[in-house]
């Protein structure tokens, strides 16, 4: 049975959930982390800090400024051959490959350049219009929010 992350998110102009199949059979720790945050109420309330237009929202810093991360340890990289294609969900780290810690994107469009250099864990099967609806900048001046994240089998 396959597992979801459900992020109930707020656009500002819309609200709805997006429901992401997870892929442990891709990144199992990844995987593992995600579940732990969203079990933890981790990534409620927390703003899409990063909406590059064409490309991708990133999430998951806890004080928005995409600096920070859990108080968790980094991961270490579960790169995969999984291509970075619209819908994909993908960590986000800083310049060493093993920093991945809360931090993730999902990609807009087609960005295979950054295949085996970012850890592929899930990918959006209903609502990514609302990932699409995200207002765009670094940051945006009025961000969208995950209201709140929850996991559950489907």
């Amino acid at each position: 049975m396959a597992e979801y992350l459900t992020l109930s998110l707020d656009t500002g102009s819309e609200t709805g959930d997006v429901k992401i199949k997870l892929r442990p059979d891709l990144a199992p720790g990844h995987v593992e982390r995600i579940k732990e945050l969203a079990g933890e109420g981790f990534y409620d309330g927390v703003i899409f800090h990063r909406v590059i237009d064409g490309f991708m929202a990133q999430g998951g810093c806890p004080d928005g400024t995409g600096m920070g991360g859990s108080k968790k340890p980094d991961l270490k990289a579960e790169f995969n051959a999984e291509p970075h294609v619209r819908g994909v969900c993908s960590m986000a780290r800083a310049s060493n490959p093993n920093s991945a810690n809360s931090q993730f994107f999902i990609v807009f469009d087609d960005a295979t350049f950054l295949d085996n250099q970012y850890t592929v864990w899930g990918q959006v099967e209903d609502g990514m219009e609302l990932v699409d609806a995200l207002p765009k900048g670094e940051p945006p001046r009025s961000p969208g929010k995950i209201v709140k994240a929850s996991v559950s089998e489907g």
